[in-house]
């Protein structure tokens, strides 16, 4: 006669716990995903139950309609600008701190780089702007510097930068940690080896070093610009995408159409095409990325 198979009652916990997370995820991630993707075919305005399909008619407005391409272009920009810029100060500050500054000062330069994080980002942004708007310009009459004798903020040419001065500022913590943990698991008897071979602090860094790093800054990367597509806090917060709409970042866009011009099909498609546009971006980066192993640099 056959037994049947029951789960015992430590099992029946391990299990509904592995299966939480997974519902947990399918509901507040994947059914929004699947739900936005199903209004980007709609004219849904946001507020009705009621919509009706129209295609790929959003999607060919955003080719064609000037302010979101020129919100596109903004924000691949400020992406561009964003990700060297934070990425070349992770990876620095990560060097300086592992080989430069003193065990006895390291974790105190650590407190100082991570301390911006703590803090909430449209707070960051409020303060900033206040900084911008009535403390810098003094300093600029002050000593005499031009630029600066006048609001960042409010000159179409500036703005940006003073928003992406705000953005690094907060936002090199995070990959500089990262980068720091993957540069101390890198192990140190290849780094001997190498020494007895005669290889030069250049050649170590080179050949073995970024090459541990290469999933680590895969990751850094990936954040880095996921941040930058989807700016939002920071331009809204500080410029609300002006001066003349200079600093209309895709975000913020998204923002507007959706709760201000009633068009959140159409929002619903740009986000969308940002969550393409980040998927292809990484995954290209990480198949290049992939190909670098140690001593092949």
């Amino acid at each position: 006669m056959k037994t049947k198979n029951k789960m015992t009652r430590k099992e029946k916990i391990l299990l509904s716990w592995t299966i939480i997370p997974l519902a947990l995820y399918t509901l507040f991630f994947i059914v929004p995903v699947a739900m936005g993707i199903n209004y980007s075919f709609t004219d849904w305005n946001g507020l009705t139950q009621t919509y009706n399909y129209n295609g790929i008619a959003n999607f060919i407005s955003l080719f064609t309609s000037k302010r979101i391409l020129n919100s596109l272009a903004f924000t691949g920009k400020y992406t561009f600008f964003l990700v060297i810029i934070i990425m070349f100060l992770a990876m620095l500050f990560t060097i300086l701190l592992t080989y430069v500054v003193s065990t006895r000062l390291r974790t105190f330069f650590r407190s100082v780089i991570f301390f911006p994080v703590v803090l909430s980002l449209v707070t960051v942004g409020l303060v900033w702007n206040q900084i911008m708007y009535r403390v810098l310009p003094q300093l600029g009459q002050m000593l005499g510097i031009g630029w600066l004798s006048s609001n960042i903020l409010g000159d179409p040419k500036t703005a940006m930068w003073g928003v992406i001065f705000v953005n690094v500022w907060q936002g090199v913590a995070v990959p500089f940690v990262i980068l720091l943990a993957g540069i101390q698991n890198v192990p140190t008897d290849l780094y001997e080896a190498a020494k007895i071979d005669g290889a030069t602090p250049f050649k170590l860094f080179t050949k073995i070093t970024i090459p541990f790093l290469i999933p680590t800054i895969n990751v850094a990367f990936v954040m880095v610009l996921k941040s930058g597509i989807t700016v939002f806090d920071y331009i809204q917060a500080m410029t609300a995408g002006g001066p003349m709409r200079s600093t209309e970042s895709a975000g913020v866009l998204i923002y507007e159409l959706a709760f201000t011009d009633s068009k959140a099909g159409q929002a619903s498609a740009y986000a969308f095409l940002l969550l393409i546009i980040i998927a292809l971006i990484s995954v290209l980066q990480m198949k290049v990325s992939s190909k670098v192993e140690v001593g092949q640099l």
